[in-house]
């Protein structure tokens, strides 16, 4: 197993290397002058001149990223072109309120979707399961900035229950984790749906119920348990898209996370920002897949077998 996560880490390499050439490159692609940036418009010509000395940025692309990658192995992912401030840490400011909306989007997700998806597979072909597939495709189809913008007329402007944006205090977490959470919740009640449909009709779930079984021992102890693979696949890769694609929630409501980051960053052309949070986002998803794969050795122990011929 410990052999099996050092080649999962080790694995981080090749994708740090590739993320940051091509995020490196495309930021160069994008024009403007960093160094006129950082001047300001009153700056002279020499200053500016000077400043783009000191920067390298006079230098070839490729000795540019070169520095750059030097500079990342010593733990040095450059400063902000905007605001001056070390790279690294204004992202890991920034990251616990990213984790925090994303994981209360999938905590709502989760609540919404595994009873769903259940009572639905259980009462397949009726009117029930019609319902709960138009609740996926629905949630599937929807924009999550319009639910956002619609979200926040219903319940702050009309209502008056719930801030608009911002973060301030648990009350201002409700609208962006129901936001993001909504389209998560269709798309894993799909997937339990489809993935108990699998499970239900097996030999074992008859024999269970041959046996004396209640139903719903059946259907949790027996059913759920064999279905969950799929169902933490789903999970797990939803945890990432939320954390590294929760842009439109954060501008919406302001939120103060990664996505909001990246986004102004762009916006800005502050290309230091933006190619360490990118790779950092890289690293954060081969970490949310390496720690699903984990799981699923927990809940499957073949999977585990296979973990330990690997050694």
């Amino acid at each position: 197993m410990l052999k099996y996560i050092g080649k999962r880490l080790l694995m981080l390499i090749p994708v740090i290397l590739v993320t940051s050439f091509l995020i490196f490159w495309a930021m160069s692609l994008t024009g403007g002058d960093p160094a006129r940036q950082i001047a300001g418009d009153r700056a002279t010509e020499a200053e500016v001149e000077a400043i783009r000395e000191e920067m390298g940025l006079n230098d070839p692309f490729l000795v540019r990223y070169g520095n750059y990658m030097k500079g990342m192995l010593t733990g040095d992912m450059g400063k902000s072109y905007v605001t001056n401030k070390d790279v690294f840490r204004t992202f890991m400011e920034k990251l616990p309120n990213t984790l925090m909306l994303g994981g209360a989007a999938v905590l709502i997700a989760i609540i919404v979707s595994l009873p769903l998806g259940i009572y639905t597979a259980i009462h397949q072909n009726t009117w029930k399961d019609t319902a709960g597939m138009v609740f996926a495709l629905f949630g599937t189809s929807m924009p999550n900035f319009w639910l956002g913008l619609m979200l926040i007329i219903l319940f702050s402007l009309k209502l008056h229950w719930l801030p608009s944006g911002g973060k301030n205090g648990f009350a201002s977490l409700i609208l962006p984790a129901l936001t993001v959470g909504f389209g998560l919740a269709a798309l894993i009640t799909r997937t339990t749906r489809s993935s108990m449909l699998d499970v239900i009709r097996q030999d074992y779930m008859t024999t269970a119920r041959a046996k004396g079984c209640s139903e719903k021992r059946v259907i949790f102890r027996h059913g759920l348990k064999n279905a969950l693979i799929p169902i933490i696949t789903a999970i797990g890769l939803q945890m990432s898209l939320v954390i590294t694609g929760s842009v439109l929630a954060e501008t919406v409501f302001s939120w103060p996370g990664i996505g909001r980051l990246v986004y102004d960053s762009i916006s800005k052309r502050d290309t230091p920002m933006v190619t360490g949070s990118i790779i950092m986002c890289s690293v954060l998803m081969c970490i949310i897949n390496l720690v699903v794969d984990l799981i699923y050795a927990f809940f499957d122990p073949r999977i585990k077998a296979q973990y330990s011929k690997k050694r």
